[in-house]
């Protein structure tokens, strides 16, 4: 994608979006980190599902430490890798009760300590729950970013160093959702639906998809 197609792109998505949200149900800085943290090989129905009666009965780390492992499990089994989540969602709550007040910190590094959470949770924390311009590249953001040719790369971190470089800053904010929903809804894995996309003029992906 050629640099003067990025800023039409994003206002084109923008005029669509105007103001995206994450798809997770959360009401608190916590229920948005430990949905964050379950998502990871899941879909957002699907852990969205297992949050609604999870936040029921324990929507804060020491509530968390008061179900157990072995209740939390229960709770969260029709996630994919629940067993590990849970270990990870129990030492979070832990750490947060022990080095942080039972706040969600504010930093990279601060999140990246925590047992399960890695770059991309910390991103996606950083940028839904403190609004920071952050880029977390998930499989659609990774998939939209080299197909379109917005940000071609062979990592996760490359892409989003990429996508920090060549989005404009007016952009930058909401740019994670709107990737996203776009990779989720228009520009599908197996078979992109461009006869519906807004923003096809700008993409360099050959050959474009017929409509059924």
């Amino acid at each position: 994608m050629k640099r003067q197609d990025i800023a039409p792109f994003f206002a084109t998505l923008q005029a669509a979006n105007p103001h995206p949200r994450t798809e997770l149900e959360y009401s608190s800085d916590f229920e948005l980190l430990t949905a964050v943290l379950l998502s990871a090989q899941a879909t957002d129905v699907g852990v969205n599902k297992a949050t609604r009666r999870l936040f029921a009965v324990a929507n804060t780390p020491q509530a968390v430490l008061d179900l157990g492992l072995e209740k939390l499990e229960t709770y969260i089994q029709t996630i994919g890798l629940y067993k590990s989540k849970a270990r990870h969602l129990i030492a979070t709550c832990e750490l947060l009760l022990a080095q942080h007040g039972g706040q969600v910190p504010r930093t990279r590094a601060a999140l990246e300590a925590l047992p399960g959470v890695g770059r991309k949770t910390a991103n996606v924390v950083l940028n839904v729950a403190f609004g920071e311009p952050t880029m977390a590249v998930d499989t659609h953001i990774f998939r939209v970013s080299n197909r379109t040719g917005l940000a071609p790369g062979k990592t996760p971190l490359a892409v989003e160093q990429k996508l920090l470089q060549r989005i404009p800053d007016e952009y930058l904010l909401h740019a994670h959702h709107w990737l996203i929903l776009h990779g989720r809804y228009i520009c599908q894995a197996r078979k992109p639906r461009c006869w519906e996309c807004s923003v096809v003029t700008y993409c360099k992906y050959s050959p474009k998809t017929p409509a059924p």
